[in-house]
């Protein structure tokens, strides 16, 4: 079955049942928000009112909570420990975002890895894992979801090998609380041709196991293949472009995962800009584009 949403906004005065209802009006039946800033530490105490509100009504329009999904700040950066008290830091507040997660009782988190910066790739591998091995050790009723990357400066996770070498280090008690969330653009900008993606999934399930994906990403990319820049671009409007994209939504060997728009907001003008995900959502339910962003 296709599971398809996108990224949503998660509002102080309407919280998780806000991002229900946004999800809805998109014909969406899977999503993902912040539970905050994504590039600060500011947060606010979780309405349970809300919250179940929010579970209510999923439950009344069949949105199964394994398809709904939290996103890690950005700030958070597991990868370099140089700085020994920002980098505790980082691996508290992780432990914070697992704990709303828990308390909003949505089950998977995804992470960007982190960028070892004066460091070296490999040690920002084994940091990383030693930041999860800490900030999981003690969890439960949650999957954290490591993002693939595009490469873009120091950024760990744009390889296979990477997220193998992150996975391969963690404790036992904790390998099976981490997974894997693809990413379409990110997958391009790093390398792989996105008509190869059967022949990537080849390797990923040699090297990890296609089990360990838990999500897509399904944006396109105003960059070429290799390009480690990281430029979302709307469904079917850049260069990977929506056949290719649409293999990937069904392909058979990811059926039942859920597949999460992170495409631009549409700007005609000033007064005029507004989420394109019902537009992406319906031609992915159609397979067929339609040109809306021009009509």
């Amino acid at each position: 079955m296709l599971y398809i949403g996108s990224h949503t906004s998660y509002l102080k005065d309407k919280q998780l049942l806000g991002v229900v209802e946004e999800s809805l009006s998109y014909n969406s039946n899977a999503f993902m928000f912040y539970t905050g800033s994504n590039q600060s530490t500011l947060r606010f105490p979780i309405n349970h009112e809300l919250r179940d509100k929010a579970h209510a009504l999923m439950k009344e329009n069949n949105i199964d909570k394994r398809n709904c999904i939290v996103h890690a700040p950005f700030i958070i950066n597991l990868a370099n420990d140089s700085d020994e008290d920002k980098y505790n830091f980082y691996v508290n507040f992780l432990k914070n975002e697992i704990d709303r997660c828990i308390e909003l009782d949505i089950t998977k988190l995804v992470l960007h890895p982190g960028s070892y910066t004066n460091l070296d790739r490999q040690t920002g591998i084994e940091n990383i894992a030693k930041g999860l091995n800490q900030a999981l050790d003690d969890k439960e009723g949650i999957e954290l979801l490591l993002e693939y990357m595009s490469g873009k400066g120091t950024e760990v996770g744009s390889s296979i090998d990477d997220l193998k070498g992150i996975i391969d280090l963690l404790h036992e008690n904790v390998k099976d609380k981490v997974f894997v969330c693809l990413d379409t653009c990110h997958i391009n900008d790093s390398g792989w041709d996105i008509k190869d993606f059967d022949k990537f999934l080849d390797e990923f399930d040699s090297k990890i196991g296609i089990n360990k994906i838990k999500c897509i990403h399904i944006n396109d990319s105003y960059n070429d293949v290799g390009s480690h820049k990281d430029r979302h671009a709307n469904f079917g409007y850049g260069t990977i472009g929506f056949d290719k994209l649409i293999n990937v939504v069904y392909n058979k060997r990811l059926d039942n995962i859920p597949k999460i728009l992170e495409t631009p907001w549409i700007n005609r003008n000033e007064k005029n800009t507004y989420a394109p995900y019902k537009f992406e959502i319906e031609m992915i339910r159609k397979k067929e584009f339609v040109d809306y962003i021009n009509l």
